[in-house]
């Protein structure tokens, strides 16, 4: 007589397939429903991750500055209370190059710069006065008292003077050509103050405002002189490009005023704008990749 087929049981008698089924259905019960981040949370992570990354590439790669004085008219427009130019700084580029003259660079002012060519409003109430530094950051609101924006006209071993019987600076005795000088009305190259021959120590720069009759620069700080040069290791970067307002969109020249003077190979004398605007895209290529590659991680 055959025997009856049964299922095979575990020890304690269950059946497999129920358990299994059992196991399961417990399974999707433990389970975690992921609920939806309010919206107001995801605003608010992604207001902070994007300042977050707003400050590591403006401290690393290049930032936004507010031009807030007359000093580098008509290359760069600023002014108390006008709708002044906002310039994108390279930080990364005298990390591999040398500064030379005719690039446009902000530094921060040497203990024997004593004045700047502008006070920042700067508010009392702490709360209000840390709001301007980050607005600062992100070239929102005008830099630290202590940044300046000039042109750089000698460089470490130079010697600069003026004039010559042309109202010309003179470098290691030859006249600069200086197509960028802007003249205020009523003024004009007679009115360059004369200075005796500074030469300029290894590690500093000799800079000045292309507003010659409108900026605090080189010839007056610390009293003028070797005291009146920047230290090399103060410069934050070189001025690229004029990002706002759209109506000033461009690159910054960095016309050499030493190549003709000196003899330098023509296709050196004047790089147009043009270039350092091409040499801005590297710098905002790397930013972006940098603020991709940590949002990627933050979401890991």
């Amino acid at each position: 007589m055959a025997e009856p087929v049964h299922s095979s049981a575990d020890e304690d008698g269950r059946d497999p397939a129920v358990e299994s089924s059992e196991d399961s259905t417990a399974g999707r019960k433990g389970r975690k429903v992921k609920k939806k981040q309010p919206f107001w949370r995801e605003l608010l992570i992604l207001g902070a991750t994007a300042l977050v990354l707003t400050v590591l590439i403006q401290t690393f790669l290049a930032r936004v500055y507010v031009i807030p004085s007359q000093s580098m008219e008509q290359t760069l427009h600023g002014c108390p209370g006008c709708n002044n130019d906002r310039v994108l700084v390279d930080k990364l580029v005298y990390d591999f190059t040398d500064i030379e003259p005719g690039e446009v660079v902000v530094f921060r002012g040497p203990e024997s710069w004593g004045n700047n060519d502008f006070q920042s409003a700067r508010s009392d109430n702490p709360v209000v006065a840390g709001l301007q530094s980050v607005l600062s950051l992100i070239g929102l609101a005008p830099p630290d008292e202590r940044d300046f924006v000039k042109r750089v006209i000698a460089v470490g071993g130079q010697t600069v003077e003026c004039c010559d019987d042309q109202h010309r600076i003179k470098v290691d005795g030859k006249p600069l050509d200086e197509p960028y000088i802007y003249w205020q009305a009523g003024t004009g190259p007679e009115d360059h103050e004369p200075f005796a021959p500074v030469k300029v120590p290894e590690g500093h720069l000799w800079v000045m405002g292309d507003n010659r009759t409108n900026s605090t620069d080189s010839r007056k700080q610390g009293g003028g002189g070797v005291a009146g040069t920047v230290p090399v290791d103060n410069v934050i970067g070189k001025a690229r490009v004029i990002v706002l307002p759209p109506s000033r969109w461009q690159g910054i020249g960095d016309h050499n005023p030493q190549a003709v003077a000196l003899g330098t190979p023509a296709w050196q004398g004047a790089i147009p704008a043009g270039a350092g605007l091409a040499a801005a895209w590297p710098v905002l290529f790397l930013g972006r990749r940098l603020r991709n590659r940590l949002t990627r991680a933050s979401h890991g």
